[in-house]
């Protein structure tokens, strides 16, 4: 296979001038025919307003006039062009099952039902493990209309809501597919295809920054759903772990509630995949008391802020007259005190939702739909917190996420508390919006982020602010909006698992994915679904 580099195309330009562009890169003829399949496309605009896209292409099965076929490596010394490389692409395979299932307890058992939770069954179920799924929240299906309720003023359900439920919190987000990790064993291709194949558009195989959005990540959940159900897995909602049984080191059941017949069972089983999510605290408490082996871990804390997309688009582009999409951002500071500031999770075009989980508390993420086509860009823009921070106790990090989400619900009586940034800046409560009308599904009212966050925090998030206007002019904007509080950005916590990734303290149980601590993002977090799935499988 033959890779063709930094081909450089206008975005207005016709469906027809990357295959041109190959041809003529390749010295191809309109006789000769190939297979071309891009691999990557970025928009380069450091030269705003005159835009491109770059794109790396795949070419194979070159054929002269249709016939005749090329050899690859003569073909490339002889174009002489350092853009033109081999290159082979690395498929990814699940391993040969060596597991037979010939007892009920046998089955693989799956503790949520997240990204991590959800790639895990789904390759158990078509490696014909029969997997059996146990979901805390609603169906797809259900917990949109509980969450929606929640927004419009309804009570919160602390089962079902942007945290739980089938999805996981990605479903009540941008669905932002790119990640930091690296895994050369095309684990993160094979996700992306897997949504690709079950709903999401193709091009996320190969745009930059891929991602999904909320509404129709919501419709690819749910298709593999029925795909794991009918590959023999079973999905059960309304259902939470509250125990795990050992025996003689080892797991051989679990106690579950059922909220739908508001009774608790005994299952039978000997292997069991953790992947709760970071959110799921009452399971950390029962874990802690069961003796699990738990860490605890930085993570970062702040707020949301929300700009017009129109500024960040004209940061990004210029006085561009190509229609592109949404722009992003992606900011980092280091404070006077060595503190790093940096944005997370930004959502062009999106919207700040009430996140919350828990009665009395307040969290705040970010969420766009496909369409990216809100008014506002938002970001979390937070500081990394450390056990220095918040203390050494296996659960402290826990504890401060919980009184800061408590500080807001005081601060905003009930509802999300918003502040300009001005007037954050300044210690004083807003008193009306000026260039920026907060885009948020939630109740929200004017309060004093200073008044929750603490100082040790509130301090670099000022001066990190300030300083990201070096990066893009004005991004301190003093009508700009900021909500509170954000932190949920990542566990707490570590459950501890060694090289065969099961737990160190109990022989069968495998912590996987965001809120066992391996995970930061629906790709990350699936990723770590497809390790386990690998290891169950094999085990």
């Amino acid at each position: 296979m033959i890779q063709i580099s930094q081909i450089r195309l206008k975005p207005d330009s016709p469906e027809t001038a990357l295959h041109q562009a190959v041809y003529k890169a390749l010295r191809l003829s309109s006789k000769d025919t190939c297979r071309i399949e891009i691999a990557k496309q970025s928009i380069d605009s450091r030269h705003k307003p005159d835009i491109l896209y770059i794109y790396s292409v795949h070419v194979s099965d070159i054929l002269l006039n249709g016939k005749k076929p090329v050899d690859e490596a003569a073909w490339i010394k002889k174009l002489k062009n350092r853009d033109i490389t081999p290159v082979t692409q690395k498929g990814y395979t699940f391993p040969a099952v060596s597991r037979q299932i010939l007892k009920e307890e046998d089955r693989p058992i799956i503790i949520g039902f997240g990204p991590a939770g959800m790639f895990s069954a789904l390759k158990l179920a078509e490696a014909g493990l029969r997997p059996i799924v146990f979901e805390r929240g609603d169906s797809i299906e259900q917990r949109k209309k509980e969450v929606e309720a929640f927004w419009q003023g309804g009570a919160l359900n602390t089962e079902s809501n942007v945290q739980f439920g089938e999805g996981g919190a990605g479903t009540f987000s941008d669905g932002k597919l790119n990640t930091a990790i690296k895994d050369p064993t095309g684990r993160i291709h094979e996700v992306l295809r897997i949504f690709a194949e079950f709903g999401a558009d193709s091009r996320i195989l190969y745009v930059n920054k891929p991602h999904i959005g909320t509404d129709v990540l919501a419709k690819v959940v749910q298709n593999i759903r029925k795909k794991i159900t009918a590959c023999g897995g079973e999905v059960h909602f309304q259902t939470k772990l509250t125990a795990i049984h050992e025996k003689d080191g080892a797991v051989n059941g679990i106690t579950v509630f059922d909220r739908a017949e508001n009774r608790s069972f005994t299952h039978a089983c000997n292997t069991v995949c953790l992947a709760i999510g970071h959110s799921a605290r009452d399971t950390f408490e029962m874990l802690l008391a069961q003796g699990i082996s738990m860490q605890p871990k930085a993570f970062a804390v702040g707020v949301r802020m929300e700009h017009p997309q129109s500024f960040i688009n004209q940061n990004a582009y210029g006085d561009c007259h190509y229609k592109l999409p949404a722009a992003d951002y992606k900011v980092t500071f280091q404070t006077s005190t060595g503190k790093g500031v940096y944005s997370f999770c930004m959502c062009p075009g999106g919207y700040v939702v009430n996140a919350s989980s828990e009665k009395e508390r307040i969290a705040v993420n970010g969420m766009s739909y496909s369409g990216r086509n809100g008014d506002n860009a938002n970001s979390a823009i937070i500081v990394t917190i450390t056990p220095e921070d918040f203390g050494s106790n296996i659960l402290d990090g826990m504890h401060f996420q919980r009184r800061l989400e408590n500080l807001a619900w005081r601060e905003g009586n009930g509802q999300i508390p918003v502040q300009l940034y001005g007037d954050f800046k300044n210690n004083r409560i807003s008193t009306g919006f000026g260039a920026v009308t907060p885009s948020i599904k939630g109740a929200y009212t004017f309060g004093n982020l200073n008044r929750v966050l603490p100082e040790f925090l509130t301090a670099p998030l000022k001066e990190g602010i300030t300083g990201f206007s070096t990066r893009i002019k004005g991004f301190d904007m003093e009508e700009a909006v900021l909500s509170g509080v954000e932190s949920r950005t990542s566990s707490p916590v570590r459950i501890l698992r060694g090289d065969s990734l099961q737990s160190v303290t109990l022989h069968g149980l495998y912590p996987c994915g965001e809120g066992a601590g391996y995970a930061g993002g629906i790709t990350s977090a699936a990723v770590d679904g497809l390790k386990i799935a690998e290891q169950i499988a094999t085990n």
